[in-house]
């Protein structure tokens, strides 16, 4: 694939797992990263990069806070001129059957997993669109595709987000703007390191690969979706679930 130089990307949840994954590997294709987290927690991953002779900084930023995220793009753009590359990656997980699931946890997980990534598309794409170029990337799930139990909520964003990635692929197509989605299955993060044992074994057994998915994995696929080479590829959800759902 041909380097990203000279595009800026903008990751979200990057702190860690997938997001960690994403910001490195596309810093390692040339391109300089933005990775947004709450608190300073992409401190780490921006040194990381770095030191590997990358360019990255890391931003604070409450994905479902708007103003946060017009603050970010704003002084992304005044610093580097323009944003290539948005992964809406960050969500969160609030498992509980719908029976005794609470209002505020169905809440909390819309607002980060879909509600977030339609906020933070909306104040990029002005620029993109000015650009008349860019990548827009949703990470959603294989929960999101084949629902699981005790994940309602979960599935229901991440199913919302497929949609939602499709719709907009339409609506931006002629701006020179592609939008995609990777689907990931069952990959070894914290995420899934704090599911039951037994549910984990269910899934596991469902993996014709018949090994769990790396951040790695779920990251080449972004960098593909992001580069030249999937310039003539919109609206498509790239599953990296080692066969488990097709």
């Amino acid at each position: 694939m041909r380097s990203l130089e000279g595009r800026v990307a903008l990751v979200t949840g990057a702190s860690r797992g997938i997001g960690r994954a994403i910001a490195r590997a596309l810093a390692a294709r040339g391109a300089a990263v933005v990775a947004a987290a709450r608190q300073d927690h992409a401190q780490g991953v921006a040194e990381e990069i770095r030191s590997a002779g990358g360019q990255a900084e890391a931003v604070t930023m409450d994905v479902t806070d708007r103003a946060a995220v017009e603050a970010v793009a704003a002084a992304t753009l005044q610093r580097a001129g323009r944003i290539d590359i948005l992964v809406n990656n960050a969500g969160m997980a609030r498992d509980q059957l719908v029976l005794r699931m609470k209002r505020e946890d169905w809440d909390a997980v819309l607002a980060t997993n879909l509600t977030a990534a339609f906020t933070c598309t909306q104040v990029v794409l002005k620029t993109m669109v000015k650009q008349r170029s860019g990548r827009i990337i949703n990470v959603t799930s294989v929960v999101g595709q084949a629902g699981n139990p005790g994940q309602a909520n979960y599935a229901a964003s991440k199913a919302g987000l497929i949609g939602f990635t499709k719709a907009l692929a339409l609506e931006v197509a002629s701006r020179g703007i592609t939008v995609n989605a990777v689907a990931p299955g069952l990959i070894d993060t914290d995420m899934t390191r704090g599911i039951s044992t037994g549910a984990q074994d269910q899934w596991a057994e469902r993996i014709p690969l018949a090994r769990l998915g790396t951040p790695d994995d779920v990251a080449s696929a972004v960098v593909f979706l992001a580069s030249d080479e999937a310039a003539y590829i919109t609206g498509h959800v790239l599953a990296v679930n080692g066969g488990m759902y097709t």
